[in-house]
């Protein structure tokens, strides 16, 4: 089995954007869960203040993970005007392929910071597997 990867982002959220933040995530997570049965979680959090939002998703592998960068591309786009993104953070060993995409990703939403950090001891256990 390969191991899982945790993704989670954090972005501010522009001026007078709230309202159309909420929408596309929203749009983007019924997208999400239509065309990725394979995505264990895909979440979208924004902080008591209404100025940040978080994205967090767990993928079952780096594959997931590439699969969900190709077809969430033009939807992540779509963030541009609504966000700064500060910081992107996974957890686990995705391949090449995704590192340059997350790498592209953070670049056209506003030049967060990625980081990459390996597993060093731990278990996941899956519910409903």
């Amino acid at each position: 089995m390969a191991d899982p990867i945790f993704y989670v982002d954090h972005s501010d959220i522009r001026d007078g954007k709230l309202a159309d933040v909420q929408d596309a995530m929203r749009d983007l997570a019924a997208f999400v869960e239509a065309r990725e049965p394979q995505l264990i979680a895909y979440h979208f959090f924004i902080d008591e203040s209404e100025a940040t939002m978080t994205c967090v998703a767990v993928h079952p592998d780096s594959a997931s993970m590439e699969l969900h960068m190709d077809l969430g591309g033009p939807k992540f786009r779509a963030f541009g005007p609504l966000i700064r993104m500060r910081s992107i953070n996974v957890y686990g060993n995705p391949s090449a392929v995704v590192v340059g995409q997350l790498r592209q990703k953070a670049e056209y939403l506003g030049g967060a910071t990625v980081t990459f950090h390996t597993v060093q001891a731990g278990f996941s256990r899956w519910l409903g597997a």
